[in-house]
């Protein structure tokens, strides 16, 4: 009933199709700083620039409704932890009775190095648990993923361990930098289209560190 209801308000208003951004971490302070929490950064970000207030509790996620880019969009954090957060993006899909592909999902790349970033509309290939969850859980692997890099300079017993650290100064300067640069790479989806965005965001690296998709 509230779907259909927020489908209503949108076809009067006479917008573009809602689009459900969602950012990937962990909620607590205990996790505010950590690399495994840029998704929620990315959001903080969004969020400031916008003017939305990401703080309603729903569908387990603490989410805020406004325009961007002339588009009406959702921006949501998941309350559940990293590894069930399919449980929150299914419920938040059936709420707004939207379409994985008209989600984006903002979330940490360990695979990628600090401060690269990357744009991808598909893909099962990912060792990242909150994405998989998010996969299983909704049964489509049919949504944009942008991929905040925070893989360590020095090699890591555990890599769980890793991303629950919190950082260091410099690790918080860079990922202040892309939560902002992640910003930037939503409002050039919603503008230009997922193959410009690609394009733009998408920086290559050297051969021999080439991530495998």
């Amino acid at each position: 009933m509230a779907g259909r209801e927020v489908r209503r308000e949108l076809a009067s208003a006479d917008l573009q199709p809602m689009r459900l951004i969602v950012g990937l971490g962990n909620p607590g302070p205990d996790y505010e700083w950590t690399p495994h929490n840029l998704g929620f950064l990315a959001i903080d970000a969004l969020a400031g620039r916008t003017g939305i207030r990401v703080t309603r509790p729903e569908a387990k996620s603490l989410v805020g409704r406004g325009q961007l880019a002339g588009h009406e969009v959702v921006l949501a954090k998941p309350q559940t932890m990293m590894n069930l957060s399919g449980v929150a993006v299914r419920m938040l899909l059936e709420r707004y009775e939207a379409d994985p592909a008209e989600m984006m999902v903002l979330l940490d790349e360990v695979d990628l190095p600090w401060g690269m970033l990357r744009i991808r509309d598909r893909g099962l290939n990912s060792t990242h648990n909150g994405l998989k969850s998010i996969i299983g859980a909704v049964g489509s692997d049919e949504f944009i993923r942008i991929r905040l890099g925070v893989q360590p300079e020095r090699i890591w017993g555990d890599r769980k361990d890793y991303l629950l650290c919190s950082m260091g100064r410099e690790e918080r300067r860079i990922a202040e930098d892309m939560a902002a640069e992640a910003g930037d790479a939503v409002e050039s989806v919603l503008t230009e289209g997922i193959s410009k965005a690609m394009s733009r965001f998408n920086r290559k690296v050297p051969p021999a560190e080439e991530i495998s998709e």
